[in-house]
């Protein structure tokens, strides 16, 4: 379970507090108004943002110190996390060791965690060489050879045509499913929140609340988010 205990986090005159709690393997979109936090919000739990007061506790663990590659999570943004100048194969070898010096084992694994997400024969490619969608999958192997229980999204897919974000978001369903994983998704798209995640958290007037059931908040909306939705 992800804990965040009367967090408080401060930004010059930006203010963001939560006291939830996210039950392990859940599906939870992150939605609010532009600039409500939810970015930060995933940012603070990952160990890039500092909190200004609570803790963060994952599995009953407070990991509010730890830095972020202790952590037990992956994290993509919109960018996928990609570097340029590195092939496939390598971009995905940097989830098991940031030196890429890789075993013959751990290279197998890079190729077959490309191959489960449709990659194979793809290996030497470099990001410009590969197609939006192409450029997603080799985060998610990443994120699949990982194999971390919290992996969190901070609009991955947004850049995406609708056929083609639906192809991903059940690739990565199939993924959290796979590692048993809980799964926090910050979208702008409504749709995506009802695809995917059957609970949310609304991040709105300097509060977060939730997990609320996706489909009765979206159908209710309160103003905060009445008004973002329109």
């Amino acid at each position: 379970m992800l804990v965040l205990e009367r967090i408080k986090i401060t930004q010059e005159d930006f203010h963001l507090g939560a006291d939830i709690a996210v039950p392990q393997g859940a599906r939870v979109a992150v939605i609010g108004p532009s600039g409500a936090g939810k970015s930060t919000l995933l940012g603070a739990i990952a160990g890039f943002v500092p909190l200004a007061a609570g803790c963060i506790l994952w599995d009953g663990q407070d990991i509010t110190r730890h830095s972020p590659s202790a952590r037990p999570l992956s994290i993509l943004f919109q960018d996928n996390n990609l570097f340029p100048h590195l092939s496939a194969f390598e971009n995905v070898g940097l989830g098991l060791k940031p030196s890429l010096r890789l075993s013959a084992a751990e290279r197998g694994q890079v190729v077959t965690a490309l191959a489960r997400v449709g990659l194979e024969g793809l290996e030497t490619r470099r990001p410009a060489q590969l197609s939006g969608g192409q450029q997603s999958r080799v985060a998610l192997a990443r994120v699949l050879l990982r194999k971390r229980p919290l992996v969190l999204l901070d609009e991955p897919f947004a850049a995406l045509g609708p056929a083609l974000k639906a192809e991903m978001l059940a690739l990565l369903d199939e993924i959290c499913t796979g590692l048993g994983a809980t799964l926090l998704m910050v979208t702008h798209d409504i749709s995506d929140a009802r695809a995917i995640a059957p609970q949310t958290l609304l991040v709105a007037d300097g509060t977060v609340t939730g997990p609320h059931g996706t489909g009765s908040l979206l159908d209710n909306p309160p103003d905060a988010l009445r008004t973002y939705l329109g």
